[in-house]
């Protein structure tokens, strides 16, 4: 009998722990907030600034080019609702080197203060048949996909973690939950964030850190635009019956 009320106790404690994060937290308050968004120099990125800024967010831009970096800000900067608010550009590659993450990251919170929400939009991808591309495209890609949410994510988490409050996006992709025909070098990238995300969010969740998973469908984005242009794309998603 005891056994029997220990083992119904341990199962009501795990379902409220997995139940919990529908009812808590409370939602980020994002007037003030600083938030950072990479590859938020055009597509989803871009977007999810503009929406921040809206909400009288502090915006950290981060993307490799620095031309587009510019444009996207002034873009952004037309919705600002009042003028404290603050549009940062940095120029990095978030999928190279961790130290250099780290360095822009801090730099970003001397100006604006600590990150309150990381949104980790960098990303591309590449269609073909497995055996045809190059090799090191696959490393590329996962370099680009998960290496490039991984450091801007550890280069935040501590503060997070002190400060007892944070939010992380990872932006997955429906190719992340399925894999995809002519997708076998970018889906597996977009598997890993989950898994990423998962764990982590069990070592932050008693910091009042929390993880979100987005897994967008095709998306009218530059980048989509130029992969459906090319030939092989058209090729291997959409394969004629023989």
């Amino acid at each position: 009998m005891l056994l029997l009320a220990a083992a119904f106790l341990v199962a009501f404690v795990l379902l409220l722990y997995m139940v919990s994060p529908l009812i808590s937290p409370k939602p980020l308050k994002l007037a003030g907030a600083h938030v950072v968004v990479t590859g938020g120099s055009s597509g989803i990125g871009k977007c999810i600034a503009i929406e921040c800024f809206k909400q009288a967010a502090f915006i950290t831009l981060v993307a490799r080019d620095e031309s587009k970096l510019v444009q996207a800000k002034k873009e952004i900067e037309k919705y600002a609702i009042n003028d404290k608010q603050v549009v940062l550009c940095i120029s990095v590659d978030v999928s190279k080197d961790y130290r250099q993450v780290e360095n822009v990251i801090k730099q970003a919170q001397e100006k604006l203060g600590p990150v309150d929400m990381l949104v980790n939009c960098a990303g591309t991808s590449i269609a073909g048949n497995f055996e045809e591309i190059e090799i090191d495209r696959f490393q590329r890609l996962m370099e680009v996909n998960y290496l490039g949410s991984v450091y801007p994510s550890r280069a935040v988490i501590s503060t997070m973690k002190e400060r007892r409050m944070g939010r992380i996006v990872f932006v997955s992709s429906q190719a992340g939950q399925l894999g995809l025909f002519g997708y076998t070098a970018y889906s597996p990238t977009k598997f890993a964030l989950r898994g990423l995300a998962e764990a982590l969010q069990m070592e932050v969740k008693p910091y009042n850190v929390y993880v979100t998973v987005a897994y967008p469908p095709d998306t009218d984005t530059p980048g989509f635009a130029e992969e459906n242009k090319s030939k092989v794309r058209t090729m291997y998603m959409y394969p004629q019956p023989v």
